[in-house]
């Protein structure tokens, strides 16, 4: 089984490296994802921005984190032609207005 892994490489000519999972400094990805990440809340929490939602409670930028970071993981990228949230979890969450199926 060990030689499987070596041989698919030298056959696709790619290289095999190893690394942590969701170890930042060793992948690259997931430092483009921080780097996207931290200029959206920059630019976010610049003024000391606080918004209302519809029922009139207040968020800082610190509470809308996730809704910040759902449309980057939900967007399509020009390097791998998938979503952040495929290549991580094998699909797409949910989006609010999709109804759910009954089975």
């Amino acid at each position: 089984m060990s030689e499987i892994w070596p041989n698919l490489h030298r056959f696709f000519g790619t290289k095999l490296s190893f690394s942590a999972a969701y170890y930042p400094q060793t992948d690259g990805l997931a430092k483009r994802m921080i780097q996207i990440l931290e200029d959206i809340l920059r630019r976010f929490c610049a003024y000391g921005l606080k918004l209302k939602d519809s029922d009139l409670l207040t968020h800082d930028c610190y509470t809308l984190i996730p809704e910040l970071e759902f449309p980057y993981k939900t967007s399509v990228h020009s390097s791998t032609v998938q979503t952040p949230s495929i290549l991580e979890k094998g699909c797409n969450p949910r989006l609010p207005a999709k109804p759910f199926r009954k089975t």
